[in-house]
């Protein structure tokens, strides 16, 4: 986003100022009291927790398994980490299982350790070793961006970093620990924007813009998501992962849970859109100066209306992406499609698409309202200071 040397009131600047401090002082001390206290209960999850050593195939044998008329698959694998590093061991399949994984020579795999288990059953088959594909992923998606985006793309990269710490450090923990997850999630999500947005995007008069209508998008979110999270009455055990984390930890608002994911899963699409819009209002104002505030309120909003109608696809395709092996199972179940929108879980998904969706719809002129107040003249003529655009590295906001 370009920053734009635009004629704004002191007054007016000075509010900008003060409200956006006041709210990220406020969701510091929230965040930072919040982590503090936090306390995580892990006694009743002893049994999640396991070790696990890296292995590689070395041989693979057919063979009928002892006793029986049955094809078993020895897959012998040499541990290359743990008490047992060099050492060999055999691990055995039924041919016909659809589970049994499809092995080769030179193989990386992960393995269970049970220490004290009897001999020859120690180790155990948990997966393949994903790492380097992992990594190499990640550092083709780092190079991309950073050749695009360079330096700005560098500080998106950082703005990555830093939401996934935020969660992980912050959100997750605090939920455990019994937090309101609604509560949790909002302080997340506004930390996150604040330091994302300003990480990626400068500290400017525009991505400030950006950040208090992604903010006020978000209370709409929240508030939307409860109203209908309430009336659709959702237990928030639709899923065996709730189940079995409402078992573990009785603290946890379920049902708040399925807010907490809303209000989270619509943060980086409201991230996109308000500073696209707060953008476009300022390239507009560039490109012709003259133009008074309702008609660049306008064409920003001709602007908005197209990237709504690609966000709000976008995010239903990846809700529906990410169910599919459910919705398959329901096609092959025949059941209506009322019946299937009816289930819990398929219900959750179109109540976080759709209240997700509201917030973006609400966020494009909410935003460019915002921007064309700050960016356009009072009265559509242009101002001396406002033909010069400023470099990037030229912050004066806080000036």
């Amino acid at each position: 986003m370009h920053t734009h040397d635009v004629a704004l009131a002191p007054a007016t600047r000075r509010a900008l100022v003060a409200g956006t401090i006041a709210i990220g002082v406020l969701v510091a001390i929230a965040v930072v009291g919040i982590s503090v206290r936090a306390e995580v209960d892990r006694s009743q999850a002893d049994f999640l927790v396991g070790t696990v050593y890296e292995a590689r195939v070395v041989d693979i044998r057919v063979e009928p398994c002892e006793g029986t008329t049955i094809d078993c698959i020895g897959v012998e694998v040499r541990l290359t980490q743990g008490p047992d590093d060099g050492e060999t061991r055999t691990l055995v399949f039924t041919a016909d299982s659809p589970v049994t994984p499809s092995l080769g020579k030179g193989d990386r795999i992960v393995l269970s350790y049970t220490e004290g288990a009897d001999e020859g059953f120690e180790y155990t088959y948990s997966d393949r070793q994903r790492r380097r594909v992992l990594l190499a992923a990640a550092v083709v998606f780092g190079v991309a961006v950073v050749l695009l985006g360079r330096l700005r793309g560098l500080a998106a990269l950082g703005g990555l970093v830093v939401s996934i710490g935020t969660i992980m450090v912050f959100v997750l923990p605090a939920i455990l620990a019994g937090y309101s997850p609604v509560l949790v999630a909002v302080l997340g999500s506004a930390a996150i924007a604040y330091i994302a947005l300003y990480l990626a995007h400068g500290l400017n008069l525009l991505t400030t813009v950006a950040l208090l209508g992604t903010l006020a998008a978000l209370a709409l979110t929240v508030l939307l998501s409860a109203v209908f999270t309430a009336l659709a009455e959702f237990s928030g055990f639709a899923s065996e992962e709730a189940l079995l984390l409402g078992n573990l930890s009785a603290g946890i608002d379920m049902s708040g849970l399925i807010l907490a994911g809303i209000v989270i899963g619509a943060l980086g699409a409201l991230d996109d859109v308000t500073i696209t819009q707060a953008s476009a209002v300022a390239e507009l104002r560039e490109a012709n100066p003259t133009m008074s505030r309702t008609a660049v309120y306008a064409s920003a909003i001709r602007i908005g209306r197209d990237h709504i109608a690609s966000t709000v696809n976008t995010l239903a395709l990846a809700y529906a992406g990410a169910a599919l092996p459910l919705l398959l199972l329901f096609v092959l179940s025949e059941q209506s499609l009322g019946t299937i929108a009816n289930s819990e879980v398929v219900a959750t998904e179109i109540i976080r698409t759709l209240v997700g969706s509201i917030g973006l719809v609400a966020s494009v002129p909410i935003t460019t309202w915002l921007a064309a107040r700050v960016v356009a003249g009072p009265t559509g003529h242009e101002h001396p200071r406002a033909r010069r655009p400023v470099a990037d590295d030229e912050t004066n906001f806080w000036e």
